[in-house]
């Protein structure tokens, strides 16, 4: 099991999934049940995987959530881009957003690429 207070990746997933939470709450009420609601769902799953990942009793296992992690992150991605086309979202804070989540990206792919070699390590 992992310390997920220690873990960077897990708190900026924590920390973004705050900031888009009090972003979408200026989004207008008719997209409430829409694309509101599937970026909200999107953030809370990228931090929610990697805690149940870390959770789990193997490494493989932590592997493959950090897998639905990630994309979960590039689904929030492509939903941050078409609000900012929509024009829900203004330029800055779509860039703001896409640079947050690229930031996530790249760590689990960092933490999935050690996780591997360890495994691999291991079986040797």
């Amino acid at each position: 099991m992992h310390n997920l207070q220690n873990m960077k990746v897990w708190n900026k997933a924590i920390e973004l999934s705050t900031i888009v939470y009090e972003i979408v709450l200026n989004f207008p009420v008719d997209e409430r049940y829409g694309l509101s609601s599937q970026i909200k769902r999107s953030v809370v799953s990228i931090a929610s995987n990697i805690a149940e990942g870390a959770g789990r009793n193997s490494t493989n296992e932590f592997i493959h959530f950090l897998g639905i992690a990630n994309g979960s992150a590039y689904e929030l991605q492509t939903q941050v881009v078409i609000a900012g086309k929509l024009k829900l979202l203004d330029l800055e804070t779509t860039d703001r957003l896409c640079r947050q989540i690229i930031e996530i990206q790249k760590m689990i792919f960092g933490l999935r690429n050690k996780l591997k070699n360890d495994v691999n390590k291991i079986l040797g």
